[in-house]
């Protein structure tokens, strides 16, 4: 398959507060949502004799960032859910973000969800983006193949 749209992506959050769409139908802006590592999983060391050793890090935590339109109802959702779980350590941290393509097989599964802050709030003669951006704790990610 050679085929790629945003339209087959699935993309969802839950946890306390609520549990609701983030993806495909949420005014997702063009540029989309980001799954970003947080660290590199691999530290290579070389000795003075030139042998070398690699290091596996048991690190999987990263970011992921959601780009809504200013005017997606879901940025409302996303403020009632993060002022919910601001008030106290049971409830933060404890979201789960999952997104997938099922058309070309990929899935995405973000465990230990944190709010990383809430989006920087801009009024301009163009509508903006409202940038969400999480801390996971886990992310297993599986690639597809076309």
């Amino acid at each position: 398959m050679s085929t790629y749209s945003f339209l087959d992506t699935q993309a969802t959050i839950s946890g306390p507060g609520g549990s609701f769409n983030i993806g495909s139908g949420a005014a997702v802006a063009k540029e989309g949502i980001t799954i970003e590592p947080t660290g590199d999983k691999n530290t290579m060391t070389i000795a003075s004799d030139g042998a070398g050793m690699h290091s596996l890090h048991a690190d999987n935590s990263g970011t992921i960032t959601v780009r809504l339109l200013k005017t997606s109802p879901v940025n409302a959702q996303l403020m009632a859910m993060y002022n919910l779980q601001k008030t106290g350590s049971a409830v933060w941290g404890q979201n789960i973000i999952e997104i997938n393509n099922p058309v070309i097989g990929e899935n995405n599964g973000c465990r230990g969800v944190a709010f990383k802050k809430k989006p920087t709030i801009v009024y301009a003669e163009e509508g903006a983006l409202n940038e969400w951006t999480f801390d996971a704790i886990a992310i297993d990610s599986i690639l597809g193949t076309y």
